[in-house]
């Protein structure tokens, strides 16, 4: 019986840790959210030109990029707890750097710390909820967890406007959700400890990427299709002649779509695993992308975008639960790191990509490079499965 209660203690324990840290990172969330708009109004307030403002918003995933391959050597040397809190804590001074210096230049360099230290945020949170999730829960945790991650960045814009761009509300709700998530993860960081001393060597992205090539792509691939969906699908809609206020209401059934889903979808990962998962998103964003321009007039385009939302991220989210399926300790860093760089990348390469191809034939741009994308997932994946099979034999 004291066995019992002592188990169930420890579980108790460890629920709670995963509750707090995604509590934290919904907070982070909501602070990152924020900072896109607010941005893009100070600037347009102070008179610049759309591609200073575009070369700004460069900045923060630029900062992602260059900070990823240096997460798990910064695990190793201070710790992943103090370097989640130190990171959350940077994270406040840069936004009371944004109200205090109100000089768009200043805001370039901000831009760019703030991608630098929220990088180790998303690391780590992800590596927590993977670690501290049961094997047989961990498709559902990662879906309520990006379930919340996703409602917290949507509470951002949506906290805009009730504060407004004027004073200091806005830079006080930023400063305030990184002093809550520095607050919440210390408060729950003695389950947040271990795996950065396993013993293991901190390994690299190449190193990675020959253990498991399918997953970066599937990151690479969620993130372009994504990312370009989000960007140009009103631009899409805009070539079948819809009024504007559909065209962003095309972006809020994406969204609405990323945030209601994610959770069956984790359920099914339990079921049938992450890998199968990870092809059945693929092809179902293939589905709905080819479904686009024929629907795009009629309301059945409001159901397509609502499962397009969710499994074009639900590659991602699959991946991840793969990811802690395979991997732990140091391993789980690195992979998460590596995740995080394709992720920069593919939101980088994705966007102007499909731009220019819509550019050069129309608005049918769009899908032929999400059918594209998802097609040579699909195909490497079954490749990587056929070479798995042929090994063991």
């Amino acid at each position: 019986m004291v066995a019992t209660s002592s188990s169930e203690g420890e579980a108790g324990t460890q629920w709670a840790a995963l509750a707090g840290v995604t509590a934290a990172l919904a907070m982070f969330g909501a602070a990152q959210g924020l900072s896109s708009p607010l941005f893009t109004l100070l600037m347009q307030k102070q008179g610049m030109s759309p591609g200073l403002i575009g070369l700004s918003a460069a900045m923060m995933p630029l900062g992602l990029i260059l900070s990823a391959s240096f997460v798990p050597a910064a695990v190793r040397l201070v710790g992943a707890r103090n370097l989640a809190v130190g990171c959350s804590l940077v994270g406040a001074l840069c936004f009371l750097g944004i109200g205090y210096l109100q000089n768009w230049v200043a805001w370039y360099v901000i831009r760019f710390i703030i991608g630098v230290v929220i990088n180790p945020l998303y690391i780590l949170g992800e590596v927590w909820a993977l670690s501290l999730a049961p094997p047989s829960r961990r498709g559902r945790v990662m879906g309520v967890f990006n379930t919340l991650m996703g409602a917290g960045y949507a509470a951002g814009p949506f906290t805009l406007t009730l504060v407004g761009t004027s004073g200091w509300g806005p830079f006080s709700v930023g400063v305030g959700g990184f002093v809550l998530c520095a607050i919440i993860l210390r408060l729950v960081s003695s389950k947040l400890t271990g795996f950065e001393d396993d013993g293991q060597p901190a390994g690299s992205f190449i190193g990675f990427a020959r253990l498991a090539p399918a997953l970066l792509l599937a990151v690479l691939v969620s993130a372009a299709v994504q990312q370009s969906t989000y960007a140009l699908v009103p631009v899409f809609g805009a070539g079948y002649g819809l009024p504007e206020a559909v065209l962003a209401a095309l972006v809020m059934a994406l969204s609405l779509g990323n945030i209601l889903l994610q959770i069956p979808l984790g359920l099914l990962a339990e079921r049938f695993g992450g890998r199968p998962m990870i092809l059945a998103c693929a092809m179902a964003t293939t589905a709905c992308a080819i479904l686009l321009p024929l629907l795009i007039l009629t309301p059945l385009i409001w159901g397509v975008l609502l499962v397009m939302g969710a499994v074009g991220y639900g590659v991602y989210t699959m991946a991840l639960v793969e990811l802690g399926s395979r991997f732990k300790g140091t391993l789980l860093v690195t992979g998460n790191a590596a995740f995080a760089l394709l992720w920069g990348v593919g939101g980088i390469v994705g966007p102007p990509g499909a731009g220019l191809l819509m550019q050069g034939i129309g608005p049918l741009g769009l899908p032929v490079v999400i059918i594209g994308l998802d097609a040579l997932l699909v195909i490497f994946a079954l490749y990587r499965a056929s070479v798995r099979r042929s090994g063991q034999a």
